[in-house]
Formats: structure tokens, C-alpha cells, sequence
């Protein structure tokens, strides 16, 4: 099926704000996405009247998105593909189990209209006091010292901070422009009714599943991109290095678990991401060839949340966490993802996210810290983290 001329037509931006506008005011769930490396946007539409959590989003084997929070013992849902837009080349299809309803005609319908102006910014407003960033200073503090004596080797904290509209946010467009600036990123915008509006640029793969090959990345360490930098002359901190090694024997522990011993290791090498160097390290598994074809819901079980947005180990630094931060990361931390498109599942970890309401937006960036952290530069890596969403959305 292909898209009526007025869709075709219609700025991709209007689309995308009118399909989350149908979800919200009749009902269901939106994604839209942009993978690392691809031009085509793509745009599904779930139709359940109330979209129910589930345990195993991969479980069902049915093509859809995935959308889990930080706290394993919080809600995840999974938005199924009930409608399926390629924005790229104008396609839709439809669940094979789905019968094509008035829903599905409703909404092809609300797309063709015109439902806002095609460009509408907002002057923003950023709430931040010299409160917020003692306490973040206090809480790596603690965590340094937590370190010291011996409670876990590394302790992710995280922060968050508010934007002010004077209208609401042009989603749509400030979709695309995420889209343009981070090209290597992965860009995603989720409204499920249950959890809101979120939209974010990710430059951290969970996991990939595809043509039977698994893939996991170890990425940590961060540093501030400046144009024209050559990747083979950065330099990097013993304590950065340590940091980035820490998430990647966090990736090898969960392979242990499992008794897999025959994988591929490719790094660490310095990337790009955004505004940001980091270290990545890469890993591979041929799944036919070591007789493993579930290794992608055994390894996202295993992992989330890894060592990168938590901690390592695992369950001290998560209760430290819990005691410590004094808020809820709902889905920051959390992971998202196509799962079961084309035959591949590729879910990334929710960093660089915004959760955006009616007139303001929460931004979130965590720091990973280890015994040779400082609390100043910790708290300046959340700024630019935080500044891979504020320096491009209007």
C-alpha cells in the first residue's frame, strides 16, 4: 500500500506531529525512528485501546518497538507495528494478523491534515541553580568514597534538569534536526500513553540481532568533540581508560554467565558521537556457529543495566543509586528499539533523551564514576551531554 499524494506531499515533520497527535487524542502508541547510518525515517502506529506492559518484549517474535525503563521492575512496553510507515519511500504496511480497520483510515486521514504550522519554535528556558549542581557535586563525592571503601568499582550517578516552552515543542521538527546534526546517532521520538513523550539521540548499542550475527557495545569515557580533531591523536585518562574497561568485562561476565567463550573483540578505539569522544569497544557473535539462536533475549536480560548506566557490579551500585539520587529515571537509562524489522532487533540504551510534556521538557545525563574521579569534571560531562539535545532543539 502507499501513502495518498496529500501524505506524500505533506512535510515529514507534519506527519510525525500529526501521528503523535492522533495517539494522544484517540487513543494508542507512536514511534518513529532513524537507525545509524540510514536516511529513512520510519513511523509505527500501535491501535491497542490500552497498550499493555510485558516481561519479554522479544518474546512474541512480532515486529514492533520496544520501550523498557531503567528500573527492571517498572513497566516495558512494546509498541507493535499495527500500521508501518517507511517516511522514506512512502510505504505502508500493515500487521499480517491486522485486518485494516477505521482506525487505520482515521488516522491516514488526521495525517493528511494540517493540524499545527509547519515551523513553530519556542523560546526556552533553562531551570538550573548553584543548588542542583552541589548536590551533584555531594552525590560523586559520595560515590568516590563509596569506592574507597570497597562497596563496587564504579558507580554511574545521574542528574536531570528542566526546559521551560512558551509554547509546545515542535516535535516533529526537532526530530528531523536531530536526524541532520547526529547522523552516526541513533534517533528516536516514543509516545506511549502510560509514560509520556520522549525523543532522544543515542550513540549506545545494547544489542543487535541480525543474519544470525549478535553484536554488543562497551562504550564509556567521554571527552568534548571539537571540529577537526584527529581521532589517532586523542589521549585518554588512566581513569577513563579504567572506566571504559570496567563496561567492557561487565559485556564478557554476562558471556561467562552463559558458558560462551567464542566471540570477537574489536577495540577500544576512539569514536565520534555527536559532541562527544568516547571509547568503544565492539563484540560479535556468530549465533549458527555457536549453536546459540536466543542469545539476543538471553543477553538483554543478562545485561540491562550494564555497567555503563549503573554500575559494576551490578547491585551494590544500583542500590547505592536508588539511595542516593532522589529521583525516578523512569526511561532515561532504560533501552528502546526496532525489534523484529527486516528479521533484525537493534535496541539502544536511552541516553541523551528528554522527556517532553506541554510546556517544559526534563533532560537527563548520568557521569560514570571510579575511584580517580573528580566531582568538577564529572559535572561538566553532564553539561555536554546534556547539550547534544539542548544545542539543537528550538
Amino acid at each position: 500500500m502507499t501513502i495518498s499524494e496529500e501524505i506524500k506531499i505533506q512535510p515529514i515533520e507534519q506527519v510525525i506531529n500529526n501521528a503523535i497527535a492522533f495517539g494522544k487524542q484517540e487513543g494508542g502508541a507512536v514511534a518513529v525512528w532513524r537507525t545509524p547510518g540510514e536516511d529513512n525515517i520510519q513511523l509505527i502506529v500501535d491501535f491497542s485501546a490500552e497498550l499493555q506492559p510485558t516481561q519479554d518484549p522479544l518474546d512474541s517474535k512480532a515486529p514492533g518497538f520496544v520501550f523498557a525503563p531503567f528500573d527492571i521492575s517498572e513497566d516495558t512496553y512494546l509498541v507493535k507495528a499495527d500500521l508501518h510507515i517507511n517516511l522514506g519511500n512512502h510505504q505502508i504496511t500493515t500487521r499480517p494478523d491486522y485486518s485494516v480497520s477505521t482506525k487505520t483510515e482515521k488516522l491516514l486521514t488526521f495525517l493528511e491534515k494540517e493540524k499545527s504550522p509547519k515551523t513553530s519554535y519556542s523560546d526556552i528556558g533553562v531551570s538550573e541553580s548553584k543548588e542542583d549542581k552541589d548536590k551533584f557535586i555531594q552525590l560523586v563525592n559520595s560515590s568516590v568514597k563509596a569506592i574507597q571503601n570497597g562497596q563496587f568499582q564504579k558507580v554511574v550517578p545521574s542528574r536531570k534538569k528542566e526546559i521551560h516552552f512558551d509554547k509546545p515543542l515542535n516535535v516533529g521538527n526537532n526530530f528531523l534536526r536531530l536526524t541532520k546534526a547526529y547522523p552516526s546517532a541513533f534517533i528516536s521520538l516514543v509516545f506511549v500513553p502510560q509514560a509520556g513523550i520522549w525523543m532522544g539521540a543515542t550513540p549506545e548499542l545494547l544489542i543487535s540481532v541480525k543474519d544470525n550475527i549478535f553484536k554488543s557495545v562497551a562504550l564509556a569515557g567521554t571527552q568534548k568533540y571539537e571540529d577537526g580533531t584527529s581521532l589517532s591523536n586523542v589521549a585518554w585518562t588512566q581513569k577513563e581508560i579504567e572506566e571504559q574497561a570496567l563496561v567492557s568485562r561487565y559485556i564478557i561476565n554476562c558471556f561467562k554467565k552463559i558458558r560462551l567463550r567464542e566471540f570477537e573483540e574489536v577495540g577500544p578505539k576512539t569514536v565520534i558521537a555527536g559532541n562527544l569522544l568516547h571509547l568503544k569497544t565492539e563484540y560479535k557473535v556468530n549465533m549458527v556457529a555457536t549453536n546459540f539462536t536466543d542469545l539476543g533475549e538471553v543477553m538483554l536480560k543478562l545485561l540491562h543495566p550494564t555497567s555503563a548506566i549503573c554500575g559494576m557490579p551490578l547491585s551494590p551500585a544500583r542500590e547505592f543509586l536508588l539511595q542516593h539520587e532522589h529521583y525516578d529515571r523512569k526511561y532515561f537509562a532504560g533501552y528502546l528499539g526496532p525489534a523484529n524489522f527486516d528479521n533484525s532487533t537493534q535496541l539502544y540504551v536511552n541516553l541523551r533523551c528528554m522527556h517532553i510534556e506541554e510546556d517544559k521538557a526534563t533532560v537527563f545525563a548520568g557521569a560514570g564514576v571510579t575511584e580517580d574521579s573528580q566531582p568538577e569534571k564529572e559535572w561538566e560531562e553532564t553539561e555536554i551531554k546534556m547539550n547534544t539535545l539542548l544545542n539543537i532543539i528550538k
